[in-house]
C-alpha cells in the first residue's frame, strides 16, 4: 500500500486532566474529594461520637448540669436553714422587747444581775474534783 493512505488504526491516548495535559498527578482538591467520598461514613460517625462525648462530658454537658443542679439544691437547703435561723432570731427579739420575764432571765443568767436584797452565789467546778468523781471504786476510770 501506499504511504499516503490514512491510518485507520485507533491510537490510545492517556486521559486528560482538567488542565489538558496527560499523565500529570491529580491536584490536592481531587485527592481531598476522593478521600471524602471513600471515608464519608467514618467521618460522620466520628463526628457524632465527638458530639455525644461533648454533650455528656463537656463544659455545659449532662454531667456539668447534674453538678449544677446538686449545687443549687445544696444552696437552697442552706438558704432555708438561714431563713429558719433568721425567723428564730426575730422571734427572740420580739420576745425580748415585749416579755419582762425573758428580759429578767437574761439579766440573771447572762449578766449576773440580781434584784435588790438578793445575793448571788457562784460555785465554779474544781478540776481535781472531776478526776476523783469520775473514777470507779477500784481506782480505774469510770465508763461514761
Amino acid at each position: 500500500m501506499n504511504g499516503h493512505q490514512p491510518n485507520t488504526e485507533s491510537v490510545h491516548l492517556p486521559p486528560l486532566d482538567h488542565r489538558g495535559t496527560p499523565d500529570q498527578p491529580a491536584g490536592f482538591a481531587e485527592h481531598l474529594v476522593s478521600f471524602l467520598r471513600r471515608n464519608l461514613g467514618w467521618l460522620l460517625a466520628a463526628a457524632l461520637v465527638m458530639l455525644a462525648l461533648h454533650d455528656v462530658f463537656g463544659t455545659h454537658g449532662l454531667l456539668a448540669m447534674r453538678r449544677s443542679q446538686q449545687e443549687a439544691a445544696r444552696l437552697q437547703k442552706e438558704i432555708q436553714q438561714l431563713n429558719d435561723e433568721n425567723q428564730r432570731m426575730q422571734d427572740r427579739v420580739k420576745e425580748l422587747k415585749s416579755d419582762p420575764a425573758a428580759i429578767e432571765r437574761i439579766a440573771r443568767e447572762e449578766m449576773g444581775l440580781a434584784r435588790p436584797g438578793e445575793h448571788i452565789f457562784k460555785i465554779s467546778p474544781n478540776p481535781q474534783d472531776n478526776s476523783t468523781t469520775s473514777r470507779a471504786p477500784d481506782g480505774q476510770p469510770a465508763k461514761p
